[in-house]
């Protein structure tokens, strides 16, 4: 069975195991907006303000990428012979509603990479790059990380791209396996609460290799009904302090599962995360699951659920943090081949929509520009909103 959504998350990849039998270069982009409301809004914690969100306040605001993240891009090849073929991709992201760019105004902040594919061994490609983390699960979450309230962050870090960065990716029958190393993965996050740090830098730092590296592995089987996925992620970010600037060590493991069915797909799977800083102590520590499915009601129309959980353990050293939980309804309706109409409606518990929150230093509020902080004194948020998507 052919999902929309899913076609929708390939050409938000521009994925790197896409075929293409000709030389050409091909320019192509989503234009996403919706009107949304959200309650119980508070401002980004920052030093400015003493780290205090201030009041909750209910919002209705026009945002830009709700199904997807609005972008522009060209991607082309050249045929090198005997199977071995030049690729490149460049993407751009920028706010529908506004028209400025997004991704801390880099050019091409969504992806920015050339390399070299053969048939038989598979892509090595350089540049601005997905993890290997965020390539093999995308598939296996049931809202496909869509731009509105899904909790990606915390799913899979706020280095989920990362600047220079070298990455092989090799399909297999029904296996793919993909490996990366970024040299600097240019990721940097204020520091967001009181006995917090600021995070990551620039990119590389002569003298100093650790610094800012990530790497990670996957391997996704998805052959019949029946899939499954397996990915590691490590982050090397800049930890600064007042007292101090060294580097840590933020680890992630996830395992997933998707199975199809006649009427669509049900899929889940646990994420599990461990942040330390240079001197071993720990900065959060998390279990993170989710389960949800798509329902093909018809050729045109989806509904997507899902359900994420996060068992925190500790936080800056506190242990008794509520666990934050979240449920995502979106409902999809295809106008054509190119422009459909989206209702999606979520609800969270002990964090902001994404479940954005302290632990992930707000890292959804401070990239999309719009808050999703639980202003003082409010447990809950809702979120709903009513969009348009068009593909060209």
């Amino acid at each position: 069975m052919r999902f929309s959504r899913f076609a929708a998350a390939a050409v938000a990849l521009a994925s790197s195991c896409s075929a293409w039998a000709q030389s050409g270069v091909t320019l192509y982009g989503v234009v996403d907006a919706s009107i949304e409301y959200v309650s119980h809004v508070g401002a980004v914690p920052t030093a400015a303000n003493g780290f205090n969100p201030g009041p909750a306040h209910d919002v209705v605001r026009l945002t830009s990428g709700g199904m997807s993240g609005s972008r522009w891009g060209i991607r082309g090849v050249e045929d090198l012979g005997g199977g071995t073929q030049a690729v490149f991709v460049l993407e751009s992201g920028f706010n529908a509603d506004t028209g400025t760019m997004q991704q801390t105004g880099r050019l091409f902040g969504r992806q920015a990479f050339v390399g070299i594919k053969n048939a038989q061994y598979g892509q090595l490609s350089l540049g601005r790059q997905y993890t290997s983390l965020f390539d093999s699960i995308v598939n296996f979450v049931p809202a496909y990380f869509a731009t509105e309230y899904e909790p990606i962050t915390l799913f899979t870090g706020a280095n989920f791209r990362e600047d220079n960065t070298i990455k092989y990716t090799g399909n297999f029958g029904a296996f793919t396996g993909v490996a990366h190393y970024s040299f600097g993965t240019g990721v940097a996050l204020p520091q967001a609460v009181p006995t917090g740090f600021a995070l990551g830098g620039a990119g590389e730092v002569p003298g100093q290799a650790r610094r800012d590296s990530a790497w990670g592995a996957s391997l996704a089987y998805t052959g019949g009904s029946l899939w499954a996925a397996l990915a590691y992620d490590q982050f090397n970010p800049t930890i600064s302090t007042p007292a101090s600037t060294s580097s840590g060590t933020f680890r992630k493991a996830t395992a997933a599962l998707s199975y199809n069915l006649p009427w669509g797909r049900i899929m889940g799977g646990y994420r599990w995360g461990q942040n330390k800083t240079a001197a071993g102590a720990t900065a959060v520590r998390d279990d993170f699951f989710w389960i949800g499915g798509i329902y093909q009601v018809t050729p045109a129309f989806t509904l997507t659920l899902e359900y994420d959980y996060d068992k925190v353990r500790n936080v800056f050293g506190n242990t008794s943090v509520a666990n934050p939980w979240q449920l995502n309804l979106i409902a999809d309706y295809s106008l054509s081949k190119r422009t459909d109409v989206y209702l999606s409606a979520a609800y969270a518990k002990h964090a902001g929509l994404m479940l954005d929150s302290a632990s992930i230093a707000f890292a959804n509020s401070l990239a999309l520009g719009n808050s999703y902080v639980l202003g003082n004194g409010a447990t809950s948020m809702v979120g709903i909103a009513a969009g348009v998507r068009h593909k060209f």
